[in-house]
């Protein structure tokens, strides 16, 4: 009995030193498109990113669209990204800003998550206390990125919501960086809106010709 014990518990420290190599060699890291890997967070019952999307590809290889030009941005029906003011160098704080079209592509979160829909987004909102407080608890601390950051911000959902701004449908004009964060929903036309100044996360609604950021939730 003893000697199976020994073996059972050799087998098991095998397994897991396997397990250990196996993610050294491939990281256990949610990765995009570009390689970009990102940490995880765990809010109620489901798995987020802790940050913005940033990838210029889809998990697929193929590249999203860069569209720089204002007229041309508001005139797009189909899949493109851009960089807040065409700065590609405050993606690690802000990410990428993507029109509906690239939301829809299956492959535009790392491999094993999703755009999350309105359902998905307001159990989060509704596990940190519904709309009028919600993203208080959502938003990163301090007045580093945004500007008059609510007193009552605590961020103790880990969620480090930014305010990555976003692009006009209309004239392609950017707009509200370090004043006001919008994520898309997978849901058509909708997204989820947080200000510097309010405690509160809302579903809104937008032409799918806006640039917004994209926050990815495992699938299940």
């Amino acid at each position: 009995m003893k000697k199976k014990i020994e073996s059972d518990f050799i087998f098991m420290l095998l397994i897991s030193s396997l397990l250990l190599v196996s993610c050294e060699k491939e990281s256990c890291l949610p990765t995009d498109g570009d390689g970009n890997e990102y940490d995880t967070i765990v809010i109620g019952s489901q798995v987020w990113l802790a940050e913005d999307l940033k990838t210029t590809k889809y998990n697929n290889g193929v590249s999203i669209p860069l569209v720089t030009d204002n007229t041309q941005w508001s005139s797009m029906s189909s899949a493109a990204f851009c960089w807040y003011d065409n700065i590609a160098n405050d993606k690690g704080n802000y990410g990428a800003l993507y029109n509906q079209w690239a939301v829809n592509v299956t492959f535009l979160c790392p491999a094993g998550y999703h755009v999350p829909d309105d359902e998905e987004w307001n159990i989060l909102i509704n596990h940190l206390g519904g709309e009028e407080l919600a993203g208080a608890k959502l938003k990163v601390t301090g007045r580093q990125f945004w500007n008059n950051n609510s007193d009552q911000t605590t961020n103790e959902s880990g969620f480090s919501a930014m305010p990555g701004g976003w692009r006009d449908p209309n004239d392609g004009l950017f707009l509200d960086i370090r004043i006001r964060g919008s994520w898309w929903s997978a849901t058509p036309g909708h997204r989820v809106d947080i200000r510097g100044t309010e405690n509160s996360a809302y579903l809104m609604g937008l032409s799918p010709k806006s640039g917004f950021s994209v926050r990815c939730t495992k699938n299940k």
